[in-house]
């Protein structure tokens, strides 16, 4: 099974998340791939749309492997299995911290033209392009348990076994239609996995942004 991109892989989610259309949900999605997913799904039930800000915490010499994540509010996560396995130490967690909290500034700064939007009461669903390690998005839930939603969805349109097991003992129902035997990463289930750029996210954040024209 292969997406064609982001965009359409968010409108099979939002055809499975048409239950939640009465809700009133709202919509985060984990910066820079899960903006435009949750963009797609927001099209097809509805609701509202913000940016949840996370960054994942990658092992020095193999950044694409999550050891952790960390986000808004101070929230961290570690993976301690992925540390234990690389090695990683106390020292090189805390250097690569320091640089990811630095980017997580400099993208509040760039991405939130407003106040977030409340989470309170809400039924809230965080979306990324998909889960590896699933770090990052069990600090977005985090972070969205702080606030006191009513409840909190998780959707992803492809996921480890590993990644998918975390996330439903962390959120109240994860939405996921591929989950590969095998997981080569996340990219290899997309015909169109460029990397986003700030304008282009920022451009589906924005009433009647591009997501809308698609």
């Amino acid at each position: 099974m292969f997406y064609p991109d982001r965009g359409v892989a968010g409108r099979a989610l939002g055809g499975v998340l048409g239950h939640l259309r009465a809700a009133d949900p709202l919509l985060l999605g984990l910066p820079r791939g899960g903006v435009p997913v949750a963009a797609a799904i927001r099209n097809v039930i509805g609701g509202d749309l913000d940016v949840l800000l996370v960054r994942k915490l990658g092992v020095p010499w193999q950044p694409e492997l999550a050891m952790g994540a960390i986000g808004e509010d101070g929230v961290r996560v570690l993976n301690v299995d992925v540390m234990r396995h690389t090695g990683v130490t106390v020292e090189q967690l805390a250097d690569v911290e320091a640089l990811e909290r630095a980017e997580l500034e400099r993208r509040r700064g760039v991405l939130r033209a407003d106040a977030p939007i409340p989470l309170k009461d809400r039924t809230v669903v965080i979306a990324d392009d998909g889960m590896a390690t699933g770090a990052t998005m069990a600090a977005g839930v985090e972070i969205a348990r702080l606030h006191e939603p009513r409840r909190v969805v998780v959707a992803v349109p492809v996921s480890s076994v590993e990644a998918l097991h975390r996330l439903r003992a962390l959120a109240d129902q994860v939405v996921c239609p591929l989950v590969p035997r095998s997981m080569g990463g996340v990219g290899a289930v997309y015909q169109d996995f460029h990397q986003l750029t700030d304008e282009e996210v920022v451009g589906y954040l924005r009433p009647g942004g591009i997501s809308e024209s698609r």
